[in-house]
This record gives C-alpha cells, structure tokens and sequence, in this order.
C-alpha cells in the first residue's frame, strides 16, 4: 500500500519543490484518501499540515514560483497557493500533535496523513480499514456538530466514492439536522451541487430530505419533489440516447465562470417552489447567480408549454426566443414531468413512476421531438432566425422614427421568413411597409 501511494502522491507530481517544505509536514484530506482508493485528477488539490508557520511557508512557495496567494483564515493559520494546474492548502496544526488534529476531522477517511519526507502513513482512526470497506465513519460527533456543513458532506461523500454511511454515523447525522440551519446558505449550495451534478447524487438528495437537512435551504421541497428529481436524471438518459448533442448540452455548464450544468438546473428547478416567481425570490435567497436563477426560472415557465401539438409557428418561434440558452433544461424538464404524470396515473407510489417501462417513456419522448429537431438544426428558421434586414435598414428604407415599433416590425419580419412568406432583404422591408400601412404596427 505505501509504495502505491508514494508513486501516486510523489513530489516530482506537486507544482512546487519537496525542498520547500519543512520538516515535519504532512499531506492530508483527500488527497491521502483518493491515493488509498486509486482514483487519480487532472487538477491537483493538495492539503498540507505544518506544525508551524504555515503562512509563512505558503508565502514563500507562492514567491519562488510567481504563484498566486490567498490568506484563508489568518486566524486559524490557512493559506492557499494557486498554480496554473494545481492549488496547495498550508493550514497550521491543530492541538499538540498530529494525531490531536486528525481527531478533530470529520470522518476517518479523510483523517489519514502522510509524510512525503519519510514515506510514513499516519492512520490513527483506522481510515484505511473503512477505506477498504466503502464506509463513511464519523470521527465523532461533536466534530459533526461543530460545523454542521459535515452532515451534508457525509451525503456528498457517500455519492462521490459510491460509500455507504455507518449506522452510528446516519443516526448522529439525523439527531444533527437541525443544526444544518445555521449554515450559511452558499457554503450549503456548494454541497448541493456536487450532488445534483450527476444521477449519483439524487438518492442522497432524497436521504438528505428524509434526514431533515433539505428543509432549511429547500422549504418547498416535498416527496414530490424528489420524485421530481429521479424523473429528470430519467429524462435526461432518455434524451441523450435519443439526441446525443441534445446530451453534450445537458452536461454543459450554463457558463464557464459558473460550474452548473443545464441538466443541474433543471434538478434544481425540481427542488424549488413550482411559482417561477417564487422560485426566484428562493434561489435568490440561496445565493445563486443571476445567470442560474434565470434558466431555473425560465425552464420552469416555458416547460408546460413545451408541446408541438397545435403550436403554430409563431406560438414555436416565441418559445424558442424566451428559452434561448435554456431550452436544454426546459426540454429535460419537460420531458421528466409529462413522463411522472405518465407514471403516476396508474398508481402514486414512487416506485410505481420509477418503474414504469423505459420503452413507454421513449416513446414519449417522440412528442417533443419536432421541438428538440428544430433547436439542434442551427439553420432552422424558427428557432434559429437569422435576420433578414437590421432596424436601421428599416428605419431608413421606411423613413420611420426608432421606436417600439421597430422591434415589432423586425419580429413580424422573422415569423414571415420562418413561415416561407418572405426571403430576401427586399421582401422584408416591403412587408414591413405593408403592416405600416395597414396599420398592422399601431
């Protein structure tokens, strides 16, 4: 086991010399944890305990490389330093030795040291038999307490390495979930996200719930809302075998600067209050972006509405212009609650929805296949239009002041080209001139 984890965490790996740090220092958290089990990042993220003078070491790395350099918690002695591919953390030793700080972790599996200098594991808590074993073990239970963000870590744990949780542990964990409130309501979100980024997390979303730690965060969040929640990874499955870029969609983030994919909003969209207004004034609360709150919001205004049967082509066309960038999630959502009506009908037990037949749900997915055609064709008129003439071109052609009604003029002109009336430029400013003088544009 030791020469493996030397190999995996060896020092030529680090963006930073071994030279550079003293003696003793100990890696530690889940760097140590993922060695053991052999999973293996792109991104290093390093944690170090130093006996002292942590800043002062963090410092002087980020100086020697020209690194970048964040004081965490200068009360507790934490430092960060940033590479381009990797980040190390530099916290001060807690208590009079080693074995005092790792018994103020959070679980066994992350209270494992290692010692680079000597190649030496420090395993007081036997995290590597619980390693070994897929369990998630408290280290106790006023550590739980102490910060209470560790109970929904368990969940978000358990669903990364695919662990169970150990009977003593669940049992604190629900005595806890109380104490889950007085989390601030960003640090929680960032736990949640792990878990609605993949169809892993959804059962610890629902245990979570069951356990009391939803409610705080999620007031709206009921038994439906869960089933809610299965519906759309079940959805999302079902589309991507379908339309494989429809997919690649899904699992793209809403932008590069936020870490939440399309199929993560449309979950989340499940979690909240169904009123998109509402809804707005929750996730508000919850600290997310403007960014993310729109695609929950607008995903959950428009997928009611998401069916072609008897749309026209203009109703079509002012779907796809108010779900622009959100149309994956709408659809998935779509999709995910006409299948759990589908399934429910029948029976309202859970299992009965999760049940019901993949080839059924398929075969309903067909209903919105004109829609996710039209969105994955980027020369589709409807929902794609591309624009025949500008409003300047109007403005000037028609002698018309700027004003609202350009606008309107401008999308009368793009329903009219997607509906095979009009295809050239001279087309559109002479049916522009028509709906002037009939007074179309009043």
């Amino acid at each position: 086991m030791h020469s493996f984890i030397a190999s995996t965490l060896a020092p030529e790996n680090w963006p930073f010399s071994l030279a550079l740090l003293p003696q003793p220092a100990y890696m530690v958290g889940g760097a140590v944890r993922d060695a053991i089990l052999g999973r293996t990042r792109e991104y290093l993220d390093l944690d170090f305990v130093i006996p002292s003078n942590a800043v002062k070491v963090a410092k002087a790395i980020a100086h020697h490389y020209n690194a970048g350099f964040v004081l965490l918690d200068a009360e507790r002695q934490i430092a960060r330093v940033v590479f381009p591919h990797a980040t190390a953390d530099f916290a001060q030793q807690e208590g009079d030795s080693l074995e005092v700080d790792l018994h103020r972790r959070d679980f066994t599996i992350n209270a494992i040291a290692y010692n680079p200098h000597t190649q030496e594991i420090i395993d007081p808590l036997q995290g590597y038999a619980d390693l070994q074993q897929g369990i998630l073990r408290m280290v106790s239970p006023a550590n739980l307490k102490d910060d209470p963000l560790r109970l929904m870590r368990a969940y978000r744990q358990a669903a990364q390495l695919n662990f169970t949780i150990e009977s003593a542990t669940q049992t604190t964990i629900r005595s806890l979930a109380s104490h889950i409130s007085t989390v601030a309501a960003e640090r929680f979100r960032v736990e949640i996200g792990y878990l609605l980024a993949n169809a892993q997390g959804t059962p610890w979303i629902t245990t979570a719930w069951e356990d009391g730690l939803l409610t705080p965060f999620f007031k709206n969040a009921t038994r439906e809302s869960l089933n809610k929640l299965a519906a759309v990874d079940n959805a999302a499955v079902l589309l991507a075998q379908n339309w494989q870029q429809l997919g690649v969609q899904l699992q793209a983030y809403v932008r590069d600067s936020i870490k939440t994919t399309w199929l993560a909003i449309a979950k989340l969209a499940s979690l909240v209050n169904p009123n998109p207004e509402l809804a707005e004034i929750e996730l508000q609360e919850l600290t997310y972006s403007r960014a993310e709150v729109r695609g929950v919001t607008t995903a959950l205004k428009l997928s009611p509405h998401l069916k072609v049967a008897n749309m026209s082509l203009r109703e079509q066309y002012f779907l796809f212009q108010d779900a622009d960038i959100v149309f994956p999630a709408t659809v998935v959502l779509a999709v995910a609650f006409d299948n759990l009506v589908e399934a429910m009908s029948g029976d309202n037990q859970l299992n009965t929805a999760v049940a019901t037949t993949q080839g059924t749900h398929a075969a309903r997915c067909l209903v919105f296949a004109p829609l996710i055609n039209r969105y994955l064709n980027p020369d589709d008129l409807v929902a794609h239009p591309t624009p025949l003439v500008s409003g300047k071109d109007l403005i000037i052609a028609l002698d018309i002041p700027a004003s609202p009604i350009v606008g309107k003029l401008l999308t009368e002109i793009a329903i009219a080209q997607a509906e095979g009336k009009i295809s050239t430029p001279t087309d559109a400013i002479a049916f522009a001139r028509e709906l002037i003088e009939a007074k179309m544009m009043n």
